[in-house]
């Protein structure tokens, strides 16, 4: 996700009031937040899902829904996001 760049902690804050709440999702087992170090105005968030249902219901949510209208007019650029499969996992 590209932000503003005067409009980064108002995107912290955003996930700092947010992330205990999509953790404890039902069917969340894992969330992180990232930001790209050339580029502070790009973050990655990941998240591990239980399956792609439990996800879907998050995404339909109110929460989500509360969520994204707080972060979407923050953005620079229009966001991406995908689902993959993890292959291999060396701790």
């Amino acid at each position: 996700m590209t932000f503003q760049k005067d409009k980064i902690e108002d995107f912290k804050k955003v996930f700092e009031e947010s992330k205990a709440f999509i953790r404890a999702f039902e069917g969340c087992h894992h969330l992180e937040l990232w930001q790209q170090t050339d580029q502070p105005n790009v973050f990655f968030t990941y998240s591990m899902w239980e399956s792609e249902d439990h996800l879907n219901q998050y995404r339909h949510s109110d929460l989500f829904k509360t969520t994204w209208a707080r972060t979407k007019p923050l953005f620079e650029d229009k966001p991406s996001a995908w689902s993959v499969s993890g292959l291999q996992y060396l701790p």
